[in-house]
């Protein structure tokens, strides 16, 4: 089997976990993904069957879409909805024309610090074992590309954004850089990954239905 599968993760699942499921059930040694989401996060994750595991680096690097809603005056150690409170705060209005020039301030090439909890290495562990054993370091700010920000809805404390971005941009660490420049503070309470290149989720599989045959003809 030689392939990519597209399929829509389901919320709860780690990346790694489809990848495991999808090996198992086929029982196919070469089986990757391309670009990890959240646990937290749901929408199109491109599992590399075979030969086109060598794809994977390549597909990784195409340009992405999310949808996500952010929490605004609720700000976690993880910079989404999973993690501890840290700091809360009441959100009476929001300054549209404040906001309306922060995400055009957030648009292009800007720097962002990899939160954590994630799973970027520093000095050869990764981020989030070092944070559940409590040690804090400072990892080395990151470049990414924001191609646009849309703002969907308010319905406040919350606030709806459609972002098209490069490889390595974290939407969380977005959604808290928002709320912060806001005044409140915000984590993210759902992402939805829409697109990865030429991918779009309205042609995504959904994982159990494939889960349920034996064979896959790609």
């Amino acid at each position: 089997m030689d392939g990519i599968l597209n399929i829509d993760k389901p919320k709860d699942w780690t990346s790694h976990d489809v990848v495991a499921k999808i090996r198992s059930h086929f029982k196919i040694k070469k089986v990757g993904h391309a670009g990890t989401l959240d646990p937290n996060a749901t929408g199109v994750l491109l599992i590399c069957l075979g030969k086109a595991t060598k794809k994977a680096s390549f597909l990784t690097g195409q340009k992405k879409t999310y949808e996500g809603t952010l929490l605004l005056g609720t700000t976690t150690d993880t910079q989404d909805i999973k993690g501890k409170v840290i700091r809360k705060m009441k959100v009476e209005k929001i300054d549209a024309e404040l906001l309306s020039s922060i995400l055009k301030e957030l648009t292009g090439d800007i720097s962002q610090i990899p939160p954590m909890y994630s799973a970027v290495h520093y000095k050869g562990e990764r981020l989030y074992k070092l944070a559940r054993k409590g040690i804090k370091v400072n990892p080395e700010p990151r470049k990414v590309h924001i191609y646009s920000i849309e703002l969907l809805s308010i319905n406040i404390p919350e606030i709806s954004i459609r972002v098209v971005c490069s490889k390595g941009t974290y939407i969380r660490t977005l959604a808290n850089t928002i709320g912060e420049k806001l005044g409140y503070g915000a984590c993210l309470k759902d992402l939805r990954r829409i697109q990865v290149g030429d991918f779009h989720i309205k042609d995504s599989l959904v994982l159990k239905d494939v889960l349920k045959t034996k064979e896959w003809i790609l």
